[in-house]
């Protein structure tokens, strides 16, 4: 499988301050771990988008911090995004020990095609796009290929328990959950609906709802 490396550098203003990185093209991160003390560092913007194009949330991406001699095998933990552009603000990085077990969402891929979907008589139903596991850091799959070719009739349906993985990997979600079901198709019937007018009422002595309170991070970016 194909190593994923992305380069950072330390990084020395927090809170507001990091505004300035941002305008600079640059992304506020944060590496720790079990066995890692937080350290605050800085990415390039463009390379954090291209690896995480293809590392997502569940793909071991070896980290290299100017300054640091080591590389640090990590995971993305947390993003943050503008809610108007979508371009991330914020980056956790988790320190993954390769000896000890993590738990990660993986997401399923489906594969194959199932006849009464193909032919047209019936709907595919996803009930998951990710199962949660446990394995080491080394044996984290990048997903799950879920083959829906053997789905031949209405109502057939693919469990979590029908998954077969390796031996090194535990799953976490209910056995019980539906990856993925055939449904008939059903049509429907347009029914005449009469709607009648209704009045409008005054409601007395309603009060006004408290607007609620937004958590704030310290190093998000203000909305001016």
């Amino acid at each position: 499988m194909e190593e994923i490396l992305l380069d950072a550098e330390l990084r020395g203003v927090t809170g507001k301050q990091v505004k300035r990185l941002r305008r600079d093209g640059l992304v506020p991160a944060v590496i720790y771990g079990r066995r890692t003390e937080p350290v605050a560092l800085k990415i390039e913007q463009r390379a954090l988008r291209d690896v995480l194009k293809k590392a997502g949330t569940n793909r071991l991406i070896t980290l290299n911090v100017g300054g640091l001699e080591d590389s640090r095998r990590v995971l993305v933990r947390e993003l943050q995004r503008d809610a108007i552009s979508h371009a991330v603000v914020h980056v956790d990085l988790y320190e993954v020990v390769m000896t000890e077990k993590i738990t990660a969402e993986v997401p399923v891929a489906l594969i194959g095609a199932s006849p009464p979907v193909r032919d047209g008589e019936g709907i595919l139903f996803q009930g998951l796009d990710s199962v949660e596991i446990e394995c080491l850091p080394g044996d984290l799959p990048p997903n799950i290929e879920v083959d829906i070719s053997g789905l031949t009739a209405i109502d057939q349906t693919i469990l979590v328990r029908d998954l077969k993985l390796s031996d090194a990997i535990e799953i976490l979600s209910e056995p019980d959950e539906i990856i993925v079901r055939i449904l008939p198709l059903e049509e429907e019937e347009i029914e005449e609906v009469v709607v009648a007018e209704v009045p409008e009422v005054e409601v007395v002595g309603e009060e006004e709802k408290p607007e609620a309170e937004a958590e704030v991070e310290q190093e998000a970016p203000s909305q001016e």
